[in-house]
């Protein structure tokens, strides 16, 4: 949210530093990300003085080109080649000098040198209207009033204004602060912490009164519940135009850009009181009444931008008295009911409408207004006249129109303001000290917070409506401490600990054991939106539609189901790289994902990893190698053996993600699954490119460490003997089939088959890959021999010949 310094001025007479506003604000909850200095004409004509032209040739080498000598007043005349048509002797006229800055219309400066054009020495530039940012004028230079005397800077012959705008990042909480009057409230309560005391200035409003009562507009609120309050007003005979500058400026120094005196005016008051106001043509509103109402599910409605949008029966319309609708209330205006050039006199709105309401409109058409952000949020019920008066004061002031119609205002349940109970002692609990209860009463005071009753024990207080996150005891605490200010509770000298349980193991620290682990190793920690697309279950059975979590009301269609796995928002992360000429990818994610399981929700946690391009950049020492299935794989082992799991075994990959893969197992539990992503899935996120892919189970794995006991056992007396193959097979054969069919061949003396290394390349025949697999072979009751090991790998190469039509690769 923006807020201007000039704009805070005019309710707070207070000359300090911005800086010091800024601090002030701060500490009082409104955080200050940025300052910015706002200037009405860019670069406000610094460098730009008056010259007089004393002589004007013709260029000798150009016929459109003109060589000028400019007095700046110094008494040393400079030449200035200009090509204006309309630079003549005897003219006053803006001169940019050199070294000064211009701007063009999208801000870019270019500074100003001394050149040399076609032969003729130039020393500055005389400047036309859009050169300056005076205007949209490039027809011809700038002409001045010839009384005024050369050398007189051009800014003190202009109106320029500068500003300081503070970039404001508001908390939900904080509707009250949604408008300049809110953040000047607010921060005159801190400077009374600073003995600082002074009037908070509100327009006045009591000039307000009807001139002719000419147009009446009859108002119908069909819906009181989402509708409590709603006045308007008619008001004829204005003329719209541009807004006056100071208005303009106070917009633009915001953000918000003019569009006509009327609409400009709504929207001044919005952010001077944080009241949203709309303004109807009165001729394009039927039989004279506004109606506010439902209307049916599926009602078309075409919106300020053009686009026709197919109305809820829930959302709140402005219709007229045929029922047509005008305005999507609090949300979105109509393309044919606002003001235009053409219009005479206008029908006013000012209402306070169900926040939850809004909010549900205003996600459901996907837009975001500044109306609706602050009806969302929860505006000051009680403001709605006075923000509808001083709009239509300055509606009659500025567009010459009278105001023709008595107020309407319906509002019949006012809303309450809050009662809480305030304690002394709560408040010691909670701040840490113990306030004096005048401290405390004084900035009650300043907040508006009014004190109905006193005892030893606390304050019975009142709390202004506006003020709708502001309804308990501990709320009360919140606001008397940020206004005090949490720098200046003291901390004690004495400090006290305990000693708490931990359970072992902790997952905090095996966690950060791990990612320092993987940090260490060029790996970079990501962190993905748990909010995903549904139309990712097409891409593996390993998901199912019926076990998604949805939700009730999605952000958007691409973000409304809760994530099953970790692999497609880490795809996501991997194109986003790639797109950005970043293609060599490490990458790894802490995350949850969530599953339906009939009428139960599950969270389990996993951990994941992504590489894909090299492993290494290219330098004098090392060449870049890319990473494949055997690099990837190491990277699994050295995590698992990190945190003291070691005893697992490499099975058969089941998991329609890879294309070739293998599963980490204890027992019939998976610790991790790791392989090559299928190139199916990968083209679906726009990656051509290789990606390896481990999904760790991090429950299943602190369960084995947490139950992983130190067994003392002896060395067996007979080696092991591992011997490896390099098979040249089919595209289509998987290690599954390589795994069952070696251990049908034998059972005896096999322990154990794992893929280390899968290749596919230039190299090998079309629909031909490479599997790297070892073997272990080991007889508990004797060494093996030659004859013995030379007898199964034999058997074995024989097996996967036949069967699989396997080559061995040399």
């Amino acid at each position: 949210m923006k807020i201007s310094y000039n704009w805070l001025q005019q309710f707070l007479k207070i000359d300090l530093e911005v800086e010091k506003v800024g601090e002030i604000l701060t500490d009082l909850g409104l955080e200050v990300e940025g300052i910015d200095k706002v200037e009405s004409i860019k670069g406000s004509l610094d460098g730009i003085v008056v010259g007089e032209v004393l002589t004007c040739e013709k260029h000798p080498n150009a016929d459109r080109l003109k060589v000028t000598t400019v007095d700046l007043g110094n008494g040393e005349p400079i030449q200035i080649v200009c090509g204006a048509p309309n630079v003549d002797a005897g003219q006053k006229v803006p001169v940019a000098t050199v070294g000064t800055t211009l701007y063009d219309n999208e801000g870019n400066g270019f500074k100003i040198k001394k050149g040399n054009i076609r032969g003729e020495a130039s020393h500055g530039m005389i400047c036309a209207e859009d050169e300056l940012g005076l205007g949209e004028g490039h027809d011809g230079i700038l002409v001045l009033d010839k009384k005024v005397k050369a050398g007189t800077p051009a800014a003190e012959l202009f109106e320029i204004s500068t500003d300081y705008v503070f970039e404001i990042g508001l908390t939900p909480n904080r509707s009250d602060a949604m408008s300049h009057f809110g953040v000047a409230r607010d921060l005159k309560a801190g400077l009374l912490q600073l003995n600082i005391d002074e009037e908070l200035i509100t327009p006045s409003v009591s000039n307000f009164d009807v001139d002719i009562r000419s147009l009446k507009i009859q108002v119908d609120v069909a819906n009181k519940k989402q509708v409590p309050r709603y006045a308007g007003v008619t008001i004829t005979g204005i003329k719209v135009e541009d807004s006056p500058k100071w208005m303009q400026d106070k917009l633009k120094a915001i953000g918000v850009n003019p569009i006509n005196n009327i609409v400009d005016i709504t929207n001044y008051v919005l952010h001077e009181l944080g009241q949203p106001l709309h303004a109807f043509d009165a001729a394009k509103i039927n039989r004279n009444k506004i109606i506010v109402k439902n209307l049916p599910k599926d009602t078309e409605f075409v919106t300020l931008d053009g686009e026709t949008r197919k109305l809820h029966q829930d959302d709140i319309m402005i219709c007229d008295g045929d029922s047509n609708p005008l305005c999507i209330a609090g949300v979105y205006g109509g393309l044919d009911s606002g003001v235009s050039k053409n219009t005479t006199a206008i029908f006013l709105e000012s209402a306070y409408f169900d926040a939850v309401s809004i909010r549900k409109t205003a996600k459901r058409f996907g837009l975001n207004t500044d109306a609706s952000f602050r009806f969302e949020r929860g505006i000051d019920p009680n403001i709605t006249d006075y923000a509808l008066k001083r709009a239509a004061l300055l509606i009659e002031e500025i567009s010459g129109g009278e105001i023709s119609s008595d107020l309407i205002d319906i509002y019949p349940n006012k809303i309450e303001d809050h009662q809480v109970r305030f304690s002394f002692d709560n408040a010691e609990k909670l701040i840490g000290e113990r306030l004096k209860p005048d401290t405390i009463k004084n900035i009650l005071a300043s907040l508006d917070i009014k004190i109905n009753n006193q005892t030893d024990s606390g304050l019975g207080l009142t709390i202004p409506s506006y003020r709708v996150d502001v309804t308990r005891e501990a709320d009360i605490i919140e606001e008397i401490l940020r206004v005090y200010g949490y720098n200046n509770v003291k901390t004690s000298p004495k400090l006290n600990t305990s000693i708490s349980y931990a359970p072992k193991p902790d997952a905090n620290k095996l966690q950060n054991l791990i990612s320092n682990q993987l940090a260490s190793q060029g790996f970079y920690e990501m962190m993905a939106n748990s909010l995903t697309s549904p139309d990712y279950v097409e891409f593996s059975e390993q998901i199912d539609m019926k076990h998604n979590v949805t939700m009730l009301n999605p952000l958007s269609a691409d973000l409304s189901v809760l994530r099953q796995t970790l692999l497609f928002s880490g795809l996501e992360a991997v194109a986003y790289n790639i797109n950005r000429k970043s293609s060599d990818i490490k990458l790894f994610e802490f995350g949850n994902t969530y599953h339906k399981f009939d009428d139960t929700y599950e969270e389990q946690k996993h951990f994941s990893l992504l590489i894909s391009g090299n492993r290494n950049d290219n330098n004098w020492l090392l060449k870049t190698k890319k990473s494949d299935f055997f690099y990837g794989k190491g990277i699994v082992q050295n995590v698992l053996e990190r945190v003291g799991l070691s005893s697992y075994k490499s099975q058969p990959l089941e998991n329609d993600f890879f294309s070739e893969g293998i599963s980490l197992q204890v027992g019939k539990e998976t610790l991790v699954d790791f392989g090559v992503v299928k190139s199916t899935i990968t083209k679906q996120f726009g990656i051509k490119q290789e990606v390896l892919y481990a999904d760790f189970n991090w429950d299943a794995m602190l369960k084995f460490i947490k139950n992983k006991t130190l067994k003392v056992s002896s060395l067996t007396k007979f080696p092991s003997v591992k011997r490896d193959f390099s098979l040249l097979l089919d595209k289509k054969v998987t290690f599954n089939e390589v795994f069952q069919l070696a251990f049908q061949t034998d059972r005896k003396i096999l322990k154990s088959v794992d893929l280390f290394d899968v290749y596919e390349g230039d190299k090998l025949p079309e629909g031909k890959k490479s599997y790297a697999v070892s073997f272990i072979l080991q007889d508990d009751k004797q060494t093996l021999t030659d004859n013995q090991i030379d007898g199964v790998m034999n058997k074995l190469q024989q097996t996967f010949e036949t069967k699989l039509k396997a080559e061995l690769r040399a």
